[in-house]
């Protein structure tokens, strides 16, 4: 069941939307800074400063089919708030609908991928942009941490995933990506080699026409998103990740932007999150645009 809100621009009905926005205003498993419950409701708030049209892409979000289901309701246990997001994002996904979560922390993009993967089969991969390999078994007592969610997604959902913008966690991380043979790029990579090539070869390496794209907004250097739960020093440069949500968008079949703690900035994290949210529904709207000509 969703609770009412609004977002700018988001004024179809759910029978008539393609694209539906929901928040879920949860952080209780947050290890550093708890808040990412708050940024749902600060995207919306932050997303009336933007103007609808967007020039790149000729598109005006108010004639796209958008819709606002409000937040999902979250139970203080993880496991439950993960089984509640999966059955909603089920539901979205049986009814055509495209999901795009506003978290909340990063654990709960498991739900989703797996929700995702269900309906693409094998044709599905998973693309990641984080500072943080989230590749613990377990972490602070929870397997369903923030800081296990692609470790599950390999165990449980797929191997197909791709990470970009890593550059922390523990050794036996780094150990772990290497002996498994994980595909992953470090801030340090995209810095040297470019993101466009580097979009090119992770999407060369899914080899797949639908993922999941997962945007845990450490990936960007806090210098551009300092309201974080967890900030990572040297990351990806806010336009960076613009490239690589407007590259990614067409191809993606839901879509997540997680771990902002709004009470820590003032609000140009959230501003930053709602606007690359905003990117991604215009480049996926202009690519289906051009594929039913």
């Amino acid at each position: 069941m969703f609770l009412p809100n609004s977002f700018i621009d988001a004024l179809a009905d759910y029978e008539s939307a393609r694209y539906v926005i929901f928040g879920v205003p949860f952080d209780n498993t947050s290890s550093f800074r708890a808040g990412s419950r708050w940024a749902p409701d600060a995207k919306r708030q932050v997303s009336a400063n933007f103007e609808s049209y967007n020039p790149t892409f000729d598109i005006d979000l108010v004639d796209l089919p958008i819709y606002d289901a409000g937040n999902l309701e979250t139970s203080a246990l993880v496991d439950e708030t993960l089984q509640n997001l999966y059955e909603a994002t089920k539901d979205l996904l049986n009814d055509g609908k495209l999901p795009i979560m506003l978290g909340g922390e990063h654990s709960l993009t498991f739900a989703m991928v797996k929700a995702c993967a269900e309906l693409a089969g094998e044709d599905f991969g998973v693309l990641v942009l984080d500072a943080h390999f989230d590749l613990r078994e377990e972490y602070s007592g929870f397997r369903n941490n923030h800081a296990c969610v692609s470790r599950n997604i390999l165990n449980q959902v797929t191997k197909n995933l791709v990470s970009i913008g890593i550059r922390s966690g523990p050794e036996e991380e780094w150990i772990f990506a290497k002996e498994n043979n994980l595909k992953y790029y470090t801030a340090d990579d995209v810095e040297s080699t470019g993101i466009v090539e580097i979009l090119k070869e992770a999407l060369e390496w899914l080899d797949c026409s639908q993922i999941y794209l997962s945007l845990d907004m450490d990936a960007i250097d806090p210098a551009y998103a300092p309201g974080l739960g967890t900030p990572e020093p040297f990351g990806l440069s806010a336009r960076d990740v613009r490239t690589a949500i407007r590259t990614l968008a067409p191809f993606s079949m839901a879509f997540d932007v997680v771990e902002i703690a709004p009470e820590y900035d003032s609000g140009q994290t959230a501003m930053l999150g709602a606007k690359l949210m905003r990117e991604f529904i215009a480049s996926h709207a202009k690519a289906e645009e051009k594929h039913k000509l």
